[in-house]
């Protein structure tokens, strides 16, 4: 198992383990499919090893959309 994983602090950096699964999952396909290059030294690592790391060292982070919280839709609809 990666040792990053096992402790939370990967977790609460992207604000949850439903947002560190996307991440991960783009990344992954954007190495394997896409043909990106890593960001940082493979040094025999796997391609999850790799996006973790990348991740650890601040090389990508979630790129999401601004969550839009009630006061919002509220707003919107009195108008």
């Amino acid at each position: 198992m990666i040792e990053a994983l096992r402790s939370d602090e990967i977790v609460h950096k992207l604000g949850g383990r439903f947002k560190l699964c996307a991440l991960i999952q783009r990344r992954m396909k954007e190495l394997v499919v896409d043909g990106a290059r890593p960001l940082i030294e493979r040094d025999g690592r796997t391609d999850l090893e790799l996006v973790i790391e990348e991740i650890l060292q601040d090389k990508i982070a979630p790129t999401w959309e601004p969550e839009e919280t009630v006061e919002d839709s509220l707003d919107e609809s009195v108008l």
